[in-house]
């Protein structure tokens, strides 16, 4: 769809948020979340072809929220505010996530555990080695990141103190 004239964008924008708001995030596509995201970055050119071309760059959406401002902003159409918006959507994301764990009791629940574990480490560029503190309860106290590594190692140097 050519979106040349603002009126068709405008319509465009607003049929998007409609559809968001009537039937939820999950009847739009990957690229009309991000393009949804867009708007408020680009707020007087077509996103759809940006959006796409993150996502065909990076291969997926969460890839896209994963990337660092500097990659983000190698993709035509991202500038630097683009790319902090974008990030600054996956910190909330992330921060929710650790909100949803923390303080609760996570071991029994497997399965919010592995959400927030995906959410916080999916798609790193390098190892990381973080450690979960929980209380006699199981509850998330804290979670730390000892070590960042390579691609494909982090060191871990555990050190003994003698008193």
């Amino acid at each position: 769809m050519a979106q040349d004239n603002p009126s068709d964008q405008k319509r465009h924008r607003q049929r998007l948020r409609q559809r968001f708001v009537e039937a939820g995030p999950g009847a739009l596509a990957d690229y009309e979340m991000l393009e949804l995201l867009l708007f408020h970055a680009i707020p007087r050119r077509d996103t759809k072809p940006v959006a796409k071309r993150l996502i065909n760059h990076f291969g997926s959406y969460a890839a896209v929220l994963r990337a660092n401002v500097k990659a983000l902003s190698t993709v035509k159409g991202v500038g630097e505010t683009t790319a902090i918006m974008l990030k600054s959507v996956a910190d909330a994301a992330e921060r929710l996530a650790r909100d949803e764990v923390m303080d609760r009791v996570v071991l029994s629940s497997w399965e919010a555990l592995m959400d927030y574990l995906k959410i916080s480490m999916a798609r790193q560029e390098t190892e990381r080695f973080r450690i979960l503190f929980l209380d006699v309860k199981n509850a998330l106290i804290a979670d730390e990141e000892q070590q960042s590594g390579t691609v494909n190692h982090a060191p871990v140097y555990p050190r003994y103190t003698l008193i």
